[in-house]
């Protein structure tokens, strides 16, 4: 039998965005369990949650106090548990986010650490280096005594020492922990972050963060990553069915990606490839044969991802809702791991004209149009939102895209996505490419044709067989469809 992750659908669920259970305009975990029915119709197997511990919200949660508590703000520990076994009675397998590189400035240990005592747990120097921060400025920051302290992120986000045991011993009880609570998984927020270089070396230029994934630097994709992801890889296979750990990793190529999910360390690791591809048929396929290649040398299933919290939503990118309906026909017919973003299926695109005063999302330091605020805003359940004073205003231009005004409507984005979620999985073999016109995509896997109008002009593309289903007329500009043929 497959194992359940190769071929998995999950939905990435952003807590404080996807629904309000208690009224106060952040999403929460109550809402989250309440929404159980919407997810289990829509067709995904598994959800992935953002992460919902004891923080003080600097970085949305990604600066966390206390790894085995929920905030207050988003519900209690019974609340998480209650989600988890409701989720397993919908079917639905859980994944959360474990954020390992760093913790919050207010975390017991730093505070500590701002004493004097037990700073062996952070990157602590006498001298900085010239390592820049991704959220913009130096990725260090000085204390009353004169030392300084690492954080790729914000100076509310110190980094861990991995060469620390101690350290390396607290996260494999923080994986026992949530593990024993029920969770299938742990999407691992960069996870090609947490060992750091000998000597710390400079990098002799700026703009740093945009050297990320596309060449190398100093302070990510260490080698050391690798003898974390195996040791936590053993405690993962100590558990029964299956659990699963997915890399959130940076590579600056395929093959150094596809070292994240070797037999013996994590099972997926996004394809930021994959994503950041242009609508391009030849770029495209190029991508999508250097994943499969890559991620198949090690046995490892491709996972494909078209948008998340990190990046602008992928309508907006690609310049259409019908490219971005063509995008999921084509991601959900590919072999391997597809990822759903809230609101993706209902072709929501990026909220581009927030008031500045309203957004929170401490990458703007670093250039305020790379502000992550425009993909978080919270998912529209009916006409007027459904929300209570919602933490980020939802536009009223998105009265037609809510859940209320798509849900059971023909042709739909949201009829569309529950559509092809119930097919892909029936969806069965490798993928074999098939002649087309130029600006065209075409494979086949088994009895599946999908093909993919990726130009402004119609095209014919002859294939014969059951329509299964389109995102626009079969063969219009900007289309896909699937077949089912003999």
């Amino acid at each position: 039998m497959t194992a359940w992750w190769r071929d998995a659908a999950i939905y990435q669920v952003y807590v404080r965005s996807f629904a309000d259970g208690n009224g106060d305009g952040v999403g929460d975990l109550i809402g989250v369990r309440d929404r159980l029915p919407y997810l289990a119709d829509l067709g995904v197997d598994a959800i992935w949650l953002t992460p919902f511990y004891t923080s003080p919200m600097a970085d949305f949660g990604y600066d966390v106090a206390d790894y085995r508590d929920v905030d207050p703000l988003f519900g209690s520990l019974a609340d998480a548990k209650s989600l988890i076994d409701e989720a397993h009675d919908h079917g639905l397998r859980v994944i959360v986010d474990v954020v390992p590189n760093h913790t919050s400035s207010a975390h017991p240990w730093f505070q500590q650490a701002l004493r004097g005592e037990r700073r062996d747990r952070y990157v602590f120097r006498d001298r900085p280096n010239d390592w820049e921060s991704i959220f913009g400025g130096p990725a260090w920051t000085q204390v009353e005594d004169g030392q300084w302290y690492l954080h790729l992120f914000d100076p509310s986000q110190p980094d861990l020492d991995w060469n620390s045991e101690e350290v390396r011993g607290e996260f494999l009880s923080i994986l026992r922990f949530w593990l024993d609570l029920g969770v299938d998984g742990f999407r691992v927020d960069v996870a090609h972050g947490m060992v750091k270089p000998d000597g710390l070396p400079d990098i002799g230029r700026g703009n740093q963060a945009r050297m990320v994934g596309r060449e190398p630097v100093p302070f990510f994709d260490n080698d050391g990553v690798h003898e974390i992801h195996r040791a936590w890889r053993a405690v993962l296979d100590s558990y029964p069915g299956e659990r699963i750990g997915v890399a959130e990793a940076w590579a600056p190529t395929p093959e150094r990606l596809a070292r994240y999910v070797r037999p013996d360390e994590l099972h997926q690791a996004f394809n930021f490839h994959y994503l950041f591809a242009p609508w391009d048929a030849a770029e495209l396929r190029t991508v999508i044969d250097s994943s499969l290649a890559t991620a198949g040398s090690v046995g490892a299933p491709t996972t494909w991802v078209l948008s998340n919290h990190d990046v602008k939503r992928h309508v907006t990118r690609y310049g259409s809702l019908a490219r971005a309906r063509a995008a999921a026909l084509l991601t959900l017919a590919l072999p391997g791991s597809a990822y759903v973003y809230n609101g993706e299926e209902l072709g929501l695109p990026e909220v581009l004209d927030l008031p500045a005063e309203l957004c929170q999302d401490p990458q703007r330091l670093r250039d305020p149009d790379s502000g992550r605020d425009g993909c978080r805003v919270p998912m529209p359940w009916t006409r007027d939102g459904g929300w209570s004073d919602p933490w980020l205003p939802i536009p009223g231009s998105w009265a037609g895209l809510s859940v209320e005004a798509q849900r059971g409507v023909r042709g739909s984005t949201l009829e569309l996505y529950r559509q092809a979620l119930r097919l892909r999985k029936g969806i069965e073999g490798e993928l074999v490419w098939r002649d087309s016109p130029d600006g065209t995509l075409v494979f086949s896997r088994g009895d599946l044709v999908c093909a993919v109008n990726l130009t402004a002009t119609a095209v014919d593309f002859g294939v014969g067989g059951e329509l299964l289903i389109a995102s626009d007329v079969p063969g219009a500009a900007d289309s896909a469809a699937w077949w089912k043929v003999k």
